[in-house]
């Protein structure tokens, strides 16, 4: 897949922007706080280098064509979490999808906005068919979300990760876009 072009997504109270080196010490700030990363698929960051590599990461992805990820801004002009398609697996029109919100955040809906902004944007101009999520069991939060936004929990992967030595299990979550657009028929009417 050719290089992905900036595509900035709005909602009512964020606006979606694709992440640039300037915004390695907002990474770091979102990433390195342990209770926010408590079910990432790592542990919290420790140092700049990890922002740097991330962001090195973030821009390869954009260039190759392997992922989408986009800071999401508040009305202070804050970045206040991340957004991510990845694994995107063009024969079959499917990809993960990836969020982090920083803390001050949790409990009022930004997720919710932002992440209806890239399934929609996913669904229309990207042609996807279908979108995947690895949630850690125990992260009740995030698969209400999914829940909301009419995800479906298809499956529980026994010991599948390491993670700061620790082993954990994932729900498999999955999204098909003749769901989310019947599901965004019936709140349009």
């Amino acid at each position: 897949m050719p290089a992905f072009q900036p595509v900035p997504l709005h909602t009512p109270r964020l606006a979606l922007r694709f992440i640039s080196a300037e915004d390695a010490g907002a990474m770091f700030q979102l990433f390195s706080d342990a209770e926010a990363v408590r079910y990432w698929s790592c542990p919290p960051w420790q140092d700049m280098t990890q922002a740097s590599n991330y962001i090195a990461q973030t821009l390869q992805g954009y260039a190759d064509g392997s992922s989408l990820r986009w800071a999401l801004i508040d009305q202070h002009q804050a970045v206040v979490g991340v957004v991510t398609l990845y694994h995107f697996d063009r024969q079959n029109a499917r990809c993960d999808v990836g969020y982090m919100l920083a803390r001050p955040y949790w409990g009022q809906r930004y997720m919710q906005e932002a992440l209806a902004a890239v399934f929609d944007y996913g669904f229309g101009p990207l042609g996807l068919h279908r979108i995947e999520a690895d949630i850690h069991p125990d992260n009740a939060a995030s698969v209400r979300l999914l829940q909301s936004l009419h995800f479906r929990l298809e499956g529980h992967l026994r010991e599948r990760w390491f993670v700061a030595g620790e082993i954990s299990d994932s729900l498999i979550l999955g999204l098909l876009a003749r769901d989310w657009r019947s599901a965004r028929e019936r709140t349009a009417d």
